[in-house]
């Protein structure tokens, strides 16, 4: 009964969501626009959050009635210090979200007029309560791609301010739960919505910054087996961050000891992944998201191997490989010998991410097919990481599961300490099910690709564990269709069977052609 009022629930707001990108568009179809919902929605998560926060504390001290948004901000002051040092941030009750709304709701045309000034400073005033303090790099920049002032709103002030109040009301009527019954999925649920309703609608644009969830589930599931709880998780690519925060759903953000990274290289990207961090209730110790570009800026050297890595890099983009002299000297590239070709760094985020894989951790990587059987350095790499028995499974997934792209992925799973010379190799092609012009995984599908994943087995046409030796004697090639044979759904013909019947209908022409050729010798004779 739960089960289905959350989902009805959940219906719901998903319905809200969509009526209010349709009011604000026309239709459908801002991925850019996708920041200004996604904003708001923030403002009003942090807004509520405190809130709910300070009035939890004074009420549990005797003051029943005690409400922070009705107090005066002189008197909110006293609150600051501490606030910032548990929450990371700190907002005065005139600038919450909920007394913002109101006073743009009521008949003031004042407020009405000026709401793009006064939303600029109230975001200006969040971030800069956070500087010099341990918070800052985590707010820092935060509203930045809120723009205000954008003419994406509209082309004047009035036109822009009338959207900027339609915004206000439209996420202040999201129905998102009361804190106090620890209810705060609904937001992380309202940012995935968007998330995948944008990227559904913004083709290949969009992809590159999100993930479907059950592809994130599964290599979830893939890094976790036979652990109920990991050091840390990251990402060296992490787009808004739904691979990171995969682990927060399956395993509990409690069983993440020591936190989630990762690192993003596109700056509107990077601003909503910390965004997303904060309305799944990770709080600002509690991950560390850099900015900029992972193969040649990596952010965290310094940080201890990670238990878990996941990642779906951006596929055969351009790097510097070898026109950077350094990056062949570079401990992360520098032990296959070779650098991943300048035009596909596919291979060089391969790299990347077992350099920095725990001796005990599992990274499960999205991957380009290209790379399994090309030649040249990406045959040398793949070449390295045979030899060195760091392959643990390579899984076809069927084609058209991400948003954008019709190109059947794979996944490679990287292991540092395996018990056997062997690499495994799943065929799960035909695992889907097929929704509209797309295919996706249900849980059936990826519970089964994980059974076969941990069970280590040949399976008949779906999976084979394939000594390393005879990798190497297929140069090294890492196709799943090398090593599992497909299955032959043709009719089996018995040929005897067919001859005897290609005799029958031979003779039986043979019969027919003499019945008419003294069927025409009649007529003609009669003729005559």
């Amino acid at each position: 009964m739960a089960d289905h009022r959350k989902e009805q629930e959940r219906a719901e707001l998903h319905r809200t969501i969509w009526g209010i990108a349709n009011d604000l568009r026309g239709s459908v179809d801002g991925w850019d626009f996708k920041q200004y919902v996604l904003g708001i929605l923030f403002y009003r998560y942090i807004s509520e959050n405190i809130t709910a926060y300070i009035n939890e504390g004074e009420r549990e001290a005797g003051n029943a009635s005690f409400d922070y948004a009705k107090l005066s901000d002189k008197d909110a002051e006293q609150a600051r210090e501490d606030m910032v040092s548990t929450k990371g941030f700190f907002v005065l009750p005139s600038e919450l979200f909920e007394n913002i709304r109101i006073r743009a709701e009521r008949d003031n045309e004042w407020a009405k007029d000026h709401l793009n000034e006064t939303l600029e400073a109230v975001f200006k005033d969040i971030e800069a309560s956070a500087q010099g303090t341990p918070s800052e790099d985590n707010f820092k920049g935060l509203f930045d791609d809120i723009d205000v002032n954008s003419n994406k709103l509209g082309g004047t002030v009035a036109k822009r301010n009338e959207r900027l109040v339609k915004l206000l009301n439209g996420v202040g009527n999201m129905k998102l739960g009361d804190y106090r019954e620890n209810t705060i999925d609904a937001f992380g649920d309202a940012y995935e919505f968007l998330m995948g309703m944008y990227a559904g609608n913004a083709g290949k644009s969009g992809g590159e910054y999100y993930t479907p969830q059950e592809v994130s589930e599964l290599l979830t599931r893939l890094t976790i087996v036979g652990k109920t709880d990991v050091n840390k998780v990251y990402d060296p690519a992490c787009g808004s961050g739904s691979l990171l925060l995969k682990f927060a759903k399956i395993l509990g953000k409690e069983n993440v000891r020591n936190g989630f990274y990762g690192q993003e290289i596109n700056i509107t990207t990077y601003n909503l992944c910390r965004i997303n961090m904060f309305l799944h209730d990770i709080d600002y110790d509690e991950f560390d998201i850099g900015h900029g570009d992972t193969l040649t800026e990596p952010l965290h050297w310094d940080d201890e191997p990670f238990e878990a890595i996941v990642s779906n890099p951006p596929y055969s983009i351009k790097w510097a490989g070898d026109s950077d002299s350094l990056l062949i000297n570079d401990p992360r590239f520098s032990p296959a010998g070779v650098l991943a070709p300048k035009s596909k760094a596919d291979l060089a985020f391969i790299m990347h991410s077992l350099s920095w894989l725990a001796t005990s951790g599992t990274a499960a990587i999205v991957c380009f097919p290209g790379i399994f059987y090309r030649g040249g350095a990406e045959q040398k790499i793949r070449q390295y990481l045979i030899d060195n028995n760091f392959v643990d499974c390579v899984i076809q997934l069927p084609d058209k599961l991400f948003y954008g792209t019709s190109i059947a992925t794979c996944i490679m799973v990287l292991k540092k300490s395996k018990s056997e010379n062997s690499t495994l190799f799943i065929d799960a092609s035909r695992e889907f099910i097929k929704v509209t012009n797309s295919n996706k995984l249900t849980q059936e599908n990826i519970e089964k690709i994980v059974k076969i994943y941990t069970e280590r087995a040949d399976v008949d046409y779906t999976a084979k564990v394939v000594p390393n030796g005879v990798i190497a004697e297929q140069d090294y090639n890492l196709s799943v269709s090398t090593y599992v044979e497909q299955e032959d759904t043709r009719e089996v013909i018995d040929i005897k069977v067919l001859n005897a019947e290609v005799e029958r209908i031979v003779a039986r022409e043979d019969v027919l052609r003499k019945e008419i050729n003294a069927i025409i010798a009649e007529i003609e004779g009669a003729a005559i």
